[in-house]
């Protein structure tokens, strides 16, 4: 039985909704996003419940800022602030999927950062990698600063293609206990791909538990 994970990214817009949505497939979770800024019509958390056949639960967002920008600076526009305390995780018998906002620093407000929420909720990360141009300094940065504050790594997600120079880099520096999971190109964001691609990632889970 997995534990509940905290879905993080190495940058913006590398794939942790769909990720999120791939992952309460194959595990049957719950879902959370602590932080929606933005995109309150159709949110993150509208997306996992389209997507995903085998979400247990979505939980309400402790924060729905109207700004489509880093929390701090969406929560300043509502005239709201932010502190860690205002986070705890929600109350369930099931496992949850937790999908942060952006990359590990990502500012909630002036002093703390998403990698602080992370040590707060004391979850274990995965990391959701696309390959771009500084991706590599990106990823290594990302899980150089996991390690820094003992927050577990569990799992790097590839998503996507990738050039065979920058996989290889990325996996040579990684930690030893850290399994790794490749997402095939996702063509089309419909629940039907997402069940495909889910039998995908139990097949990689089967062979690395083996």
């Amino acid at each position: 039985m997995s534990p509940s994970y905290f879905i993080s990214g190495i940058g913006t817009g590398v794939g942790k909704t769909i990720a999120s949505a791939i992952l309460t497939q194959v595990w049957a979770t719950d879902y959370w996003k602590p932080v929606q800024a933005g995109d309150l019509d159709y949110s993150d958390s509208d997306t996992v419940r389209n997507l995903s056949r085998r979400v247990k639960k979505i939980h309400p967002e402790r924060f729905r800022l109207n700004l489509a920008a880093s929390p701090h600076e969406a929560a300043e526009a509502d005239h709201l602030s932010i502190s860690l305390t205002d986070f705890e995780l929600p109350i369930t018998d099931n496992r949850l999927i937790i999908e942060g906002a952006g990359g590990l620093f990502v500012p909630l407000n002036g002093q703390h950062f998403m990698i602080d929420l992370i040590e707060r909720l004391k979850l274990p990360v995965i990391l959701v990698i696309r390959d771009y141009l500084g991706c590599i300094n990106h990823s290594l940065l990302s899980i150089n600063a996991l390690r820094a504050k003992n927050i577990p790594l569990a799992y790097i997600l590839f998503n996507g293609n990738f050039k065979p120079a920058t996989k290889s880099i990325i996996q040579k520096h990684l930690p030893g206990e850290v399994l790794t999971l490749d997402f095939p190109e996702l063509k089309q964001g419909e629940a039907t791909f997402i069940e495909a691609i889910s039998e995908h990632i139990k097949q990689q889970l089967n062979y690395k538990s083996k």
